[in-house]
């Protein structure tokens, strides 16, 4: 879908589609008319403890490409946002504007049809450094320049696997221990799985330790996409954004990190095959809830795999990441970053 301009500082609980930005194009305050396809579903009573049902979904940005990656810096300080297709960076800040944070943030070439060149997954290091999953250049990098003065300046982590390139980095979480689990699809490449330049037979799931030593976990799922931890980190969940098996797994892992054991945590299969949405990114909060952007918005699952309640966005939803205090959830749909609040 295509926007018309940049929203900034949006108000509202809806949005409506419009045509997509020139790559220059300036950025300027808009309104849009409320509409029915925001809401938030209680499934089950216990939901309430987290949310309200008639919290207002708003549009804080829009005008975009394709959103993804959200990462809140400091606390609740800024909002950083990949921009896939336009291979950027944005940063927005409360009751300020949109800014362009960084250029050329997955891709270090020209981009001359590709289709998603730039960064996808934002992460803070546990040194507070800003890491990025490439697409366009199939890596995971940290930025050696400082947050407050960004730059495409980078030092590369992880590139290949056994000596050859990734598929395309996709989305990451930080162990408590510094291991950085990822998933590895490949939506990066323009022609997936069948591309050929793709130089794995597989997509997989991997973690990277801190002394560069790159394992993978499985090579089960065909396109593994948003990826979490449990509280304790005893769970690793990953989603599977598969058009025919739309899934989330939840993984059980031993003392060394590995995978010991796997099941199926909650499946959308009625979905399959409709342009709805698929299991994307996701967050757990602090009780060991997970907020899973999926089929019409957000999932919001009990540790147990129930559903507990829906945020539906109206938008094909990406991902989500928490505010420190874990009462806003910043979420990426489509073209637009939208947020609602939490308990």
């Amino acid at each position: 879908m295509k926007k018309a301009m940049v929203y900034l500082s949006l108000l509202l609980i809806g949005c409506a589609d419009a045509g997509k930005p020139a790559a220059d194009a300036p950025a300027g305050d808009a309104t849009t008319s409320p509409t029915q396809s925001t809401r938030i579903e209680v499934i089950d009573g216990e939901a309430l403890n987290i949310l309200d049902s008639s919290a207002a979904i708003e549009t804080i940005a829009g005008g975009f490409s394709w959103t993804e990656g959200p990462l809140v810096l400091g606390n609740n300080e800024a909002l950083l946002f990949s921009d896939i297709p336009n291979n950027r960076v944005y940063k927005w800040t409360e009751g300020d504007s949109v800014t362009l944070f960084l250029e050329r943030s997955g891709y270090s070439g020209t981009v001359q049809g590709m289709k998603e060149p730039g960064s996808n997954a934002l992460l803070l290091n546990p040194q507070g450094e800003l890491v990025l999953l490439q697409h366009g250049d199939r890596r995971i990098v940290k930025m050696t320049a400082s947050l407050q003065q960004p730059a495409a300046l980078f030092t590369p982590l992880v590139e290949r696997y056994e000596g050859k390139r990734l598929n395309s980095p996709n989305d990451g979480v930080y162990h408590s221990n510094g291991d950085l689990y990822f998933t590895d699809p490949p939506y990066g490449l323009d022609k997936r799985v069948d591309d050929p330049a793709k130089e794995l037979p597989f997509q997989g799931v991997y973690r990277l330790k801190p002394n560069g030593k790159l394992d993978i976990l499985t090579k089960e799922l065909k396109y593994p996409n948003g990826i979490a931890l449990s509280p304790d980190n005893k769970y690793l969940y990953v989603a599977s954004s598969d058009a025919q098996n739309m899934i989330w797994m939840q993984y059980e892992l031993d003392e060394k990190g590995f995978i010991k054991s796997g099941r199926e945590f909650y499946a959308v299969h009625a979905y399959e095959g409709k342009e709805k949405g698929a299991p994307d990114g996701m967050k757990v909060n602090k009780n060991g809830y997970l907020f899973a952007s999926g089929p019409e918005g957000v999932w919001i699952f009990h540790p147990s795999g129930k559903p507990v309640a829906r945020i539906y966005t109206g938008h094909h939803t990406s991902n989500c990441a928490f505010s420190p205090d874990q009462k806003t959830l910043y979420m990426t749909c489509d073209d637009y970053v939208m947020r609602v609040r939490l308990k």
